[in-house]
Order: structure tokens, then sequence, then C-alpha cells
């Protein structure tokens, strides 16, 4: 079992910037694929960014240039630094997990950043 408990969300105008943080307790962190999604009011939930236990990281073509994935595997922390925020960034961000060889996935709770113009 994984619990994942996000942080850091919250109220910022456009040109803002939001860093998220994801607290990941119960399996071996470091060799999880860590990600950021998203779910906007009556769209799906999109991926944001994901990083893997290399160290390399893949991001959605609307946040590219804008947002950070990172992770420290000493702390079990992942984290997203958003910067240059806008109004279409309005979502409810979840960290999740994916556990090594099983495939399973852990979710949070979720974290809600609102952007205003």
């Amino acid at each position: 079992q994984v619990q994942l408990v996000e942080s850091g969300g919250g109220s910022v105008q456009a040109g803002g910037s939001l860093r998220l943080s994801c607290a990941a307790s119960g399996s071996t962190f470091s060799t999880n694929v860590m990600g950021w999604y998203r779910q906007a009011p009556g769209k799906q939930r999109e991926l944001v960014a994901r990083i893997f236990s290399s160290g390399n990281a893949i991001y959605a073509d609307s946040v590219k240039g804008r947002f950070t994935i990172s992770r420290d595997n000493a702390k079990n922390q992942l984290y997203l630094q958003m910067n240059i925020l806008k109004p279409e960034d309005t979502a409810v961000y979840y960290c999740n997990a994916v556990i090594q060889y099983t495939g399973v996935q852990y979710w949070g709770q979720g974290t809600q950043v609102t952007v205003s113009s």
C-alpha cells in the first residue's frame, strides 16, 4: 500500500508561480514512476508530467517550458514547480505512483490550483 499526500495548492494570478509537493510512504519510492495529473471541471484527468527512477521526465505539451517535475528520493518527496501560470492551468492536481514491475497505481487526494486572469 502506498500513501500519497499532496500540498502546496492555492490561488494565484496569471503569470505567478506555485510549487506542489507530494509526500509518499509505504513503498520503495526511488523505484516508482511518479507523476502529476490534473483534472479541470468537466474534463478528463490528464497527465501533466512524469518522472522515472532514472530522473528522466516527460511533460504535456501545454506545460513544457513552464513546469518542472522533480523528486527527492532521500525524502520520499515529489515536486512540481509551476511558473508562468495561466487560467487554463486551473484544476485539481493529483500525485500518482506506479509501482515497479507490478504496474499498480496509487493516487493522492488532490490539491486545488486556481489561476485568475
